[in-house]
């Protein structure tokens, strides 16, 4: 298995670049790295943003470490973006993901992405309003691989998320967006997907990840991988019991002869917790996840 981390788990605690490189090289013995936004936000002032975000990737470059992307956290999925009800807010929020993909310019990475947006309540209730916004943010994905390709990128992904007010949330959506994108972007555009969104029970029951294989397989690029309780939205470690053991990680890898994909484990601590429990915890959440590969 070829497995990475977001680097979620660092937001407030290590912001210093070799230092955090190390942490991920060394402590959690990982070579690949998804960046999170939340380490720099993509509407912080240009310059002093981008000499921020080049220093992390200088220093993961130094470590030997690759950032394959770069993607959006908390800050950014707090926001509806590119299926807000108004003009305003879409074209704000096609302004943040513009900005991000400067950004990941700026630090020589090839590929960023994020949840494509949400509903307000009630569009959401509203099948046509849905499909409206639906067909005007497939025109700003297209303006935005366009942007990308100016930039330097080869890729942009969208993250299905567990809300029935979101879009994609399900196989059948993610199925829709890739059939309705395929080749009409200047840059492809792919899926990431979350196995604790896949497993979230209240949406899709148990129906688990085949579903997204058969329907969206081959345009799946990465996976999200967590410990969940099939809830929530967890992104609790794997040092606790779950839904999701190693062993079904190593399995679903190898029934579907993945390769080229990553599993970038994604745990999202609560602020409050002690900052010497959380690179514990990552370091046993990783060890516990390595065994099985």
């Amino acid at each position: 298995m070829k497995i990475g981390v977001n680097l979620s788990f660092a937001v407030k605690r290590w912001l210093d670049g070799p230092q955090l490189a190390s942490i991920v090289r060394d402590r959690l013995g990982l070579q690949h790295v998804q960046y999170t936004w939340d380490l720099s936000d993509p509407w912080w002032p240009e310059e002093r943003r981008d000499r921020i975000a080049r220093s992390f990737a200088r220093a993961f470059l130094e470590a030997g470490l690759v950032i394959e992307s770069t993607f959006g956290g908390l800050a950014s999925y707090t926001y509806n973006n590119l299926l807000a009800p108004t003009d305003d807010m879409r074209r704000v929020g096609y302004q943040h993901l513009e900005r991000a993909i400067d950004m990941t310019s700026a630090m020589e990475v090839k590929a960023a992405g994020a949840p494509l947006g949400s509903f307000s309540y009630d569009d959401a209730r509203s099948p046509a309003r849905r499909e409206e916004l639906y067909r005007i943010a497939l025109d700003l994905l297209g303006e935005l691989a366009r942007h990308a390709r100016r930039r330097g990128l080869t890729t942009l992904l969208v993250e299905p998320t567990p809300l029935a007010t979101e879009f994609p949330a399900s196989p059948a959506d993610g199925a829709r967006l890739m059939e309705d994108l395929e080749g009409k972007t200047e840059v492809p555009v792919k899926l990431l997907v979350d196995w604790g969104h896949a497993l979230y029970r209240p949406l899709f029951g148990e129906a688990g990840l085949e579903p997204w294989m058969e329907q969206c397989g081959q345009h799946i690029r990465a996976f999200h991988i967590q410990q969940t309780d099939g809830s929530l939205d967890c992104h609790w470690s794997f040092a606790r019991d779950g839904l999701v053991t190693p062993r079904q990680l190593a399995e679903f890898w190898k029934k579907h002869r993945l390769a080229d994909q990553t599993y970038f484990l994604e745990m999202v601590y609560p602020f409050e917790a002690d900052d010497d429990f959380v690179l514990q915890d990552m370091v046993r959440s990783t060890q516990v996840v390595r065994q099985a590969a």
